[in-house]
């Protein structure tokens, strides 16, 4: 950087928090729903206290996502309770009109969107006021059972949802740095741990609590830290610190992703180790897929914009099958990790004159900076198209860095995010700087309109860039 569970095989997946709706005493009436209701069988369960009977909705004999029905009879007094948790279905013609997407090619999509084989794939009903068909599609990658839904209609994927029982768990970390945080440019790597504060926060998406593998992110350091009870308190004195670091701040960024609407950009469990390399340096290897994080001078992981800048990386990478191809590529791939550092910052620190947002790896950087504030790099520098290039990645990335934060401050933090990695998608590996521009404009006009792409477009022209 420096120059830097259970999987779940049920037929429907039961709602929660349905309304109680009666109890009654049993009767011929009420002793079973006729399936001419939409409701269909799957379970009988016997109890100490009942027998408990489950049915799942169903529209023109398809599965309705969501919807339930269940009988409760208490086996003492005969008395039957309901839990009708049934949903809307509107708008949509029975005898599978529209439906054009074969199974075959829905499975190819989630097979695509998820990595893992299909198993298992069924026609649902996906409910509300615009009620659609799609095809469930349960693939099983190396994280877990998915279940995907393809747009029977458009074939596109619609959603991905792991079906893996996550764990939560507590933890330290600095949030996002020490500098930034207390807003304190004196702390140096050999201040006493007294002088630091930290955070505690809940670590997310962990598939069991005695260890720091989960969803998004997965901790492969030598002598991982584990934890029978979920707790991960250490302090930057204890190797476990960095390894923290990397399971919060990677998952938080891939939640934040997800909460964009993007499904499957960098959707996996990102390898990481925070040992191994005595370097002040770190680095994201597309080879295997993992980021290493370096202990020379303040540990890389320390930093969470160290963090985000590599993990912009293997953004890129999944979004672009070996981008980086040519210089300009890797100067825009450096850029946007510089980029992601600032925007993932947005959310959690203050702008101030002693740490802004455009001034990345405040504390990483106290170990080879003397003036301040500390950066490694700036978003808001003054370099221009093609004048500035150097050949040096790092140095160029500067260039882009400073057009995707003016492409932030004109459309605000969301939208500009949304038309940033939605451009990824169309950048080539070996792209030039205004090929990806003129991309990147592009985006925004299908996604915002004229406006937001004259906007962009300003951004990259005031770069010199187009």
């Amino acid at each position: 950087m420096k120059s830097f569970a259970i999987p779940v095989r049920r037929l429907c997946t039961l709602g929660v928090g349905a309304a109680l709706l009666a109890v009654f005493a049993a009767t011929p009436a009420h002793s079973e729903p006729d399936a001419t209701e939409g409701l269909t069988l799957v379970s009988v369960q016997d109890s100490l206290l009942g027998t408990h009977f489950w049915y799942e909705q169903t529209f023109d004999g398809h599965p309705v996502l969501g919807g339930f029905y269940a009988k409760h009879v208490d086996k003492a007094s005969g008395a039957v309770t309901v839990d009708d948790g049934r949903k809307a279905v509107q708008g949509l013609a029975r005898g599978l009109r529209g439906v054009s997407v074969t199974a075959a090619r829905a499975d190819a999509s989630a097979v695509q969107q998820t990595g893992g084989g299909a198993y298992r794939s069924r026609l649902v009903v996906v409910p509300g006021g615009a009620a659609k068909l799609a095809w469930q599609v349960h693939t099983e990658p190396a994280t877990g059972s998915v279940s995907t839904l393809v747009d029977a209609t458009s074939g596109a994927v619609i959603s991905s949802t792991s079906l893996v029982k996550h764990e939560t768990g507590t933890g330290k970390v600095f949030l996002p740095n020490p500098v930034v945080a207390q807003q304190n440019n004196t702390l140096t790597d050999s201040s006493p741990n007294s002088a630091f504060t930290y955070n505690t926060v809940t670590l997310n998406g962990l598939y069991a609590k005695n260890k720091l593998v989960g969803g998004y992110a997965n901790n492969v350091s030598k002598k991982p830290v584990s934890s029978s009870s979920g707790t991960y308190s250490y302090n930057r004195t204890q190797a476990g610190f960095a390894q923290v670091q990397g399971y919060f701040h990677i998952t938080t960024a891939e939640e934040y992703i997800q909460s964009l609407g993007f499904a499957n950009v960098n959707n996996e469990s990102q390898d990481y180790q925070t040992t191994g390399l005595t370097d002040d340096n770190s680095f994201y290897d597309p080879a295997v897929d993992k980021i290493t994080f370096g202990t020379g001078g303040v540990d890389d992981a320390e930093d969470a914009e160290v963090i985000w800048h590599e993990y912009g990386h293997a953004i890129q990478d999944s979004q672009v099958p070996n981008f980086g191809m040519s210089e300009e590529a890797g100067a825009i791939g450096e850029g946007f990790g510089d980029y992601w550092a600032y925007t993932m910052s947005q959310a959690v620190s203050p702008n101030t004159t002693k740490t802004p947002w455009a001034c990345i790896a405040d504390w990483d950087s106290v170990s080879y900076t003397s003036g301040t504030p500390h950066c490694l790099r700036r978003t808001d520098g003054t370099k221009m198209y093609p004048g500035d290039l150097d050949g040096e990645v790092h140095d160029d990335g500067e260039i882009w860095s400073r057009a995707l934060q003016d492409v932030n401050i004109a459309l605000g933090r969301t939208n500009a995010n949304k038309v940033i990695l939605e451009a990824h998608f169309s950048f080539a590996p070996d792209t030039s700087m205004p090929a990806a521009a003129n991309k990147t404009v592009a985006t925004a006009q299908a996604l915002y309109g004229t406006t937001a792409a004259n906007s962009v477009k300003a951004a990259f022209h005031a770069r010199g860039i187009i």
